[in-house]
């Protein structure tokens, strides 16, 4: 019987894989030393990765590439990141080397895309998606976009009253693309039945023919479809796809201009080691079903539009902690303490009970055992004690204290690249005034060499008190 903990691995899942494998007893990330990283940066860090964005944007073009030629579907497919996912603008600029379109959520989002058309990293073809409940400045700033002669923004309509700051602010001489947001009905375990984004089903029709049609200002161009829980192949996602395509027939009868489907709530990514999902036969359902509902209703086949944010940045994310001790709190349960805070560093494993893949980055070859993870706040709410796939955490138990090679234990959470700066805050103050981690990026140069730098340095006592008002 092997207790080891590769041994544990090996007999669970089919490993090595392709982003994880071992070298001589330590984690390797996409080919990436992690352990050369924490000799050079030491822990804790956060890491990013970042030819995985372009890895993650060409297979979906590729499943959709592929599923439009499968089904012989005549229109056309368009990649969009979502910039709430990961506003860095390392992050950004290398998404669109890759001929990719950006949907945006607030009016700051408009000061990015400004920036990056200065520094000539997009140009005014390039679909901007504009989503959101809409703050005056936020429809202020889109107008001015449109009156600059970006005329492939779309501003998602998310309420009826959002249409009148347009016919007010613009001034484009040619008529305002415009895309409805359809509002989902969510999930009998969600809290309430209807999403609060969007525009009822109901309205649509009613509204697009008092507000837009006939209007000179206006065309419609686009249907806005968002499920809070992504791509899933269940009833209840085939159900609601089916709907939204038929009312986008409905539509299209009476409003030749509607030319685009934007199917909103993304691809998953892989949370743990046996994550198993069929992207390509998804990508073929979603075309199929599209296909088939307008087909059925002898309306032409729209466009399709992805928003795709976790996809993109996550699964480029790590964050790596250092197992300052262990502690024996009674006669069963084992913890390992951190040298950082999950609430602070990984804010959806406390928020919404987010499971990310976790593995060692050493030690591998020791005996293993189950573990409670505890950071450093004095919250009670501070651990991590299950695994997506298991009710439990695995970890390879600590190397006696008098080793003479004795080195901490380092741990990794994986595809962590979406959403956790942004909802951690970057810098600014954390609980208990735990620092935010150094940022390393990893890249690939042009001669193929991996190259790595330091993006931001460990958060200092100094810019803590500096807010807090304690030093000038």
């Amino acid at each position: 019987m092997n207790n080891t903990y590769r041994g544990l691995v090996d007999q669970t899942f089919h490993f090595p894989q392709e982003d994880f494998d071992v070298h001589e007893n330590y984690l390797q990330f996409n080919g990436v030393d992690i352990k050369k990283l924490i000799d050079k940066y030491g822990t804790p860090f956060k890491l990013t990765f970042l030819p995985k964005i372009g890895m993650q944007i060409n297979r979906a073009k590729q499943l959709f590439a592929n599923a439009i030629k499968k089904h012989k579907y005549p229109g056309s497919y368009n990649y969009c990141y979502c910039t709430k996912s990961s506003h860095f603008s390392f992050i950004v600029e290398e998404a669109l080397k890759h001929d990719i379109h950006l949907e945006t959520s607030f009016a700051y989002d408009i000061d990015i895309i400004r920036q990056l058309y200065a520094k000539k990293k997009i140009n005014k073809d390039r679909f901007i998606i504009c989503n959101g409940y809409k703050t005056k400045q936020y429809t202020r700033s889109i107008s001015k976009l449109v009156n600059e002669g970006w005329n492939n923004v779309i501003p998602v309509l998310d309420n009826k009253e959002e249409i009148d700051d347009y016919q007010k602010f613009v001034r484009a001489k040619e008529p305002v693309n415009l895309g409805i947001r359809i509002a989902a009905e969510e999930e009998p375990t969600f809290d309430f039945y209807t999403s609060r984004l969007g525009i009822r089903k109901e309205d649509v029709l009613e509204f697009y023919v008092d507000k837009i049609k006939g209007n000179n200002k206006f065309q419609l161009k686009m249907l806005h479809f968002f499920m809070n829980k992504g791509i899933k192949d269940d009833i209840y996602y085939w159900s609601s796809l089916s709907k939204v395509i038929n009312l986008y027939c409905q539509l299209k009868k009476i409003c030749p201009e509607l030319d685009s489907i934007n199917i909103g709530g993304g691809f998953p990514i892989k949370h743990n080691l046996g994550f198993d999902y069929d992207y390509q036969y998804m990508a073929n359902e979603i075309v199929s079903t599209i296909k088939n509902v307008c087909k059925k209703n002898k309306v032409d086949m729209p466009n399709i539009f992805t928003e795709f944010g976790s996809f993109t940045v996550g699964e480029a994310g790590a964050i790596v902690y250092s197992v300052l001790g262990e502690k024996m709190q009674n006669d069963r349960e084992i913890w390992y303490m951190i040298d950082s805070s999950f609430i602070t560093t990984l804010p959806d494993t406390w928020g919404i009970g987010e499971k990310f893949l976790m593995l060692p980055i050493n030690q591998w070859e020791n005996e293993y055992q189950e573990v409670h993870l505890g950071g450093l706040t004095c919250d009670g709410h501070d651990f991590y004690t299950s695994e997506e796939h298991i009710n439990a955490v695995f970890l390879p138990k600590l190397d006696e204290k008098d080793s003479v090679d004795k080195e901490p234990l380092y741990i990794g959470f994986f595809h962590t690249g979406a959403y956790q700066d942004q909802l951690s805050g970057y810098g600014g103050i954390k609980h208990c005034m735990i620092p935010s981690p150094k940022h390393v990026i990893v890249n690939i140069d042009k001669n193929g060499k991996m190259e790595d730098w330091l993006y931001a340095k460990e958060q200092t006592p100094l810019s803590m008190l500096k807010i807090l008002g304690y030093v000038k």
